[in-house]
């Protein structure tokens, strides 16, 4: 097979003509070298902002009570950006929605992200006994496609068939990127799962590295970009940088959508490692300076609703509810009476206290059938009662 050559040289890789004539791209193994990244003075500040960012942000979360209560609000924000850069339309409330009411004919979308929470889920559960390996990213797959749209895209098994990436319609010959064959997918792989743990590389870079290297050899059919965003996550939280999945990046590359594209393929190109990660480290800063002040906002609406409630001598029931809100900031009275082991009417006696302080709101407007949303809380995470509020729901 005969090299192509390309204006990047073999720093990224190099195009390879495939026996039936199109072009797969064969990475070079990371680190990155011939040159090595090259860590500027502006580089160097750039690393330090992120890492101070996610220093930050970590302490703080550790100042919240009850840390895990929230931690489910950034698993849920994270998995529906994550998503929703690769075309799903669902939104964080459509999600609130469905883990109160459960399967209600909500659409497929709602299914795939769901799927990647549980994917989440299942990561860092999984973290303290085995650490990030290909084994682990194949659970991981197999967690994220089931029952989605990609169920029959091999769930749980990397490729065993030629892939590529490029607008609808285009065929391996017109793609934009083809990644490389199966016949060598598992010596880069290989490579990639060692340098996940190679210590010698400061474990921000190390993440930003392992994204871009993961996007390229795509070995999945289905789900790499999901897959390849949650390693970021897992890779923080395993180098203790992070004690929780407060992170939502994908806020950023969603924003940076094109960017986000045009830099990774860069890289391919033209070997631009450096354009990448500069690219990387301020939406790490960004991000982690943005959940930093999430997480400073929930302690003063926690605080100040937690002060509004003694005053008022709620209940204990009453307070346990409120805590409940955390978890879940869109509720109905069948799904607090669950939670509460108490009766409709208790439920309901409740709620009504709850929407009388102004920490919940009715959002149907309807007498039966009704949600209720902890608006303040939903607001920090970038939705507010939602529009979608407006099918049934209890039986009141």
């Amino acid at each position: 097979m005969a090299s192509i050559p390309y204006p990047g040289g073999r720093r990224a890789g190099t195009y390879v003509r495939q026996p039936t004539g199109y072009r797969a791209f064969i990475p070079e193994p990371l680190p990155p070298a011939s040159p090595a990244i090259a860590m500027t003075l502006d580089r160097s500040r750039l690393l330090e902002e992120a890492a101070r960012a996610l220093g930050r942000l970590d302490a703080a979360a550790r100042l919240i009570p009850n840390q895990d209560l929230f931690v489910g609000m950034y698993i849920n924000r994270e998995a529906v950006l994550s998503s929703q850069i690769e075309g799903t339309q669902a939104s964080l409330t459509d999600v609130l929605v469905f883990q109160v009411e459960g399967d209600a004919g909500y659409r497929s979308d709602v299914h795939e992200i769901i799927n990647h929470i549980a994917a989440m889920n299942h990561g860092l559960s999984r973290l303290p006994d085995l650490p990030l390996s290909l084994h682990l990213i194949r659970e991981l797959h197999r967690i994220l496609m089931q029952g989605g749209r990609g169920q029959n895209q091999s769930p749980g098994e990397f490729r065993r068939t030629q892939n590529w990436i490029g607008p609808a319609g285009c065929t391996l010959s017109t793609a934009a990127f083809v990644p490389p064959p199966p016949s060598v997918l598992m010596e880069h792989l290989g490579n990639l799962e060692t340098f996940m743990h190679d210590k010698t590389c400061p474990p921000i870079v190390r993440a930003g590295l392992v994204h871009a290297q993961f996007e390229t050899i795509h070995p999945f059919l289905d789900g790499n970009g999901r897959i390849g965003r949650l390693l970021i996550t897992f890779m923080l939280c395993q180098e203790e940088i992070l004690h929780g999945p407060l992170l939502y990046l994908s806020h950023f590359l969603k924003r940076n959508r094109a960017e986000y594209y045009d830099r990774l393929q860069a890289v391919r190109e033209s070997g631009h490692w450096e354009e990448w990660l500069d690219f990387f480290l301020r939406g790490v800063a960004e991000t982690a300076d943005q959940s930093w002040r999430t997480a400073q906002a929930i302690l003063a609406l926690q605080s100040r609703h937690r002060e509004l409630l003694q005053s008022a001598k709620a209940s204990a029931r009453t307070l346990r509810a409120h805590d409940l809100l955390w978890q879940r900031p869109i509720i109905t009275i069948p799904y607090l009476q669950g939670q509460l082991g108490t009766t409709f009417a208790g439920a309901s006696s409740i709620v009504r206290r709850l929407v009388g302080l102004g920490i919940l709101k009715e959002t149907t407007g309807f007498r039966r059938n009704r949600r209720f949303v902890y608006a303040d809380y939903l607001r920090l995470f970038g939705e507010g009662p939602a529009d979608s509020l407006d099918t049934a729901s209890d039986n009141e």
